[in-house]
């Protein structure tokens, strides 16, 4: 039975005023459920509850706030295997993926942020001894500074982890004591509302937590340009953060973003060549590509270059391309048809260019589904549109260098990885641990992985240039979603 869902505003499940929406399986291409079109009153309708509850939440103990985070975490595990398929119908996303990197990871960012409101937010600053003066008699000044909520927060997620990514922003913003108003992607909205019916019952009052969706762009910009919104927090690409950007340099708004990536990835001829093909063929099985901080931009030094080409050309071999929910199945299919040919015209964009498309480039052949064949394009050069541009999809670009002492491949390698707009997370393979560590310091990005993809879930995450602006992640996002305000006495 295909499942209407309704805004959620202010504590009520309200319909909406533009009618619905399909929203389809990317696998099947049939229809997961029907979304609801919010009009531009709603979406402000829905920060003004948040506004109107920020009054109360933002004054309830730490304790009552962990209460209502980790309570969610619960019902989210409790319902972890219906929300899972929800997750894989809406993102193609494969079992594993969908429960474990989906899934589990928000009742993890629920239960972290459980913890996270009970972090301290005052820090006692040195005492100072003032002479007297213009400003007063001579006297030792006390401070304070105090981590406060910033206000309604509008968290704008992206649609390749519907689950992750909206916890990663409505867990660390309500731990703080803010009220939030959340807009999903257009393309797996439904998840986002099981989210909310989860606060719901977890005790979140009404209005702390709102979601509301839609097609076009003005879901999204009501959701930026309400009055009543003090903060966006957004995942997405680069050219929409820009604008939101805009928007929110008119109205001071704070930001956080997390927008593009192309991620570097560089190989050094003293590198373990298996352990970097393996951390790079995540681009075309994670996700099917569709993450940002895939390494799909390898430059590789000339030495292990044919034997990195060849052992990533086998890789491609081992992955099985199809559905979803197959057994086996590493690859699914793109979020949409539209993505699909976006990714297949950047494909033959590097035929066009000069780059050797070296495994698969061919559409598999199925019935339905926005299937694309994972994608290795040897032979490039850093000036290529492939090698630049965010393809969000399951395509690596390789790049080989030359250099005639170590020095020159060190400064040869940070200077490719450098050229380019975006700086979000890179990586360094290097069998000499101390060399990695010198290449990275000098990285423009805002992760680096020395051997390794796997990321501390602790540390802060964010990126340099047009990959973003903040940090999340950790204690870092408890800061991100905080003004800082300063108590001085004397």
């Amino acid at each position: 039975m295909t499942r209407t869902e309704r805004l959620f505003i202010g504590g009520e499940w309200t319909e909406p005023d533009g009618g619905h929406y399909e929203v389809t399986d990317p696998a099947s291409e049939e229809v997961v459920g029907l979304a609801p079109e919010a009009s531009r009153a709603q979406v402000h309708a829905a920060a003004t509850a948040a506004r109107e509850a920020f009054a109360t939440w933002s004054r309830t103990s730490p304790e009552e706030r962990a209460g209502v985070l980790s309570r969610a975490a619960s019902v989210l595990r409790r319902d972890a295997a219906a929300h899972a398929a929800l997750a894989q119908a809406e993102t193609g996303a494969t079992t594993g993926t969908a429960y474990g990197m989906q899934v589990q990871v928000a009742v993890a960012r629920f239960q972290r942020y459980a913890k996270g409101a009970l972090e301290p937010v005052e820090e006692a600053l040195p005492p100072q001894i003032n002479e007297a003066g213009p400003m007063g008699r001579a006297g030792v000044m006390g401070a304070l500074a105090v981590r406060q909520p910033v206000g309604v927060v509008t968290c704008i997620t992206s649609y390749n982890n519907p689950w992750a990514n909206a916890a990663g922003k409505v867990a660390p913003a309500l731990a703080m004591g803010n009220t939030v108003l959340v807009k999903p992607a257009p393309q797996d909205p439904l998840s986002v509302y099981r989210m909310a019916a989860a606060l719901e019952e977890a005790g979140a009052p009404p209005g702390v937590v709102n979601v509301v969706s839609g097609t076009g762009a003005g879901v999204g910009e009501a959701a930026v340009d309400s009055p009543d919104v003090d903060m966006v927090s957004f995942t997405g690409s680069t050219a929409v953060g820009q604008r939101i950007g805009e928007v929110c340099g008119r109205g001071m708004k704070r930001q956080l973003m997390e927008l593009g990536g192309k991620g570097a990835a560089i190989v050094l001829d003293d590198a373990d060549v298996d352990a970097a093909v393996a951390g790079i063929g995540t681009t075309f099985s994670f996700y099917s590509g569709q993450i940002c901080t895939a390494p799909t931009r390898v430059i590789v030094q000339r030495g292990v270059y044919d034997a990195l080409v060849e052992k990533l050309t086998a890789y491609i071999g081992y992955l099985k391309v199809g559905d979803p929910r197959e057994q086996g199945t590493i690859v699914g299919p793109l979020i949409s048809a539209a993505h699909r040919d976006r990714v297949e015209s950047y494909v033959e964009l590097g035929r066009k260019e000069g780059a050797r498309v070296v495994a698969s480039g061919e559409r598999p052949s199925y019935d339905k589904g926005f299937y694309v064949a994972p994608t290795l394009l040897a032979d490039c050069t850093n000036d290529m549109r492939v090698v630049r541009e965010e393809i969000f999809g399951p395509v690596v670009t390789v790049v080989p260098f030359d250099a005639k002492t170590p020095e020159a491949a060190e400064e040869t390698a940070i200077a490719l990885a450098n050229d380019s707009d975006y700086g979000l997370i890179d990586y360094v393979w290097s069998g000499d641990v101390a060399r990695a560590f010198r290449v990275a310091r000098r990285l423009r990005a805002g992760g680096v992985g020395v051997n390794t993809i796997g990321r501390n879930m602790e540390a802060p995450f964010g990126g340099f240039k047009r990959s973003g602006v903040g940090r999340d992640v950790g204690s870092y996002a408890l800061h991100a979603y905080s003004e800082v305000q300063a108590i001085v006495w004397g």
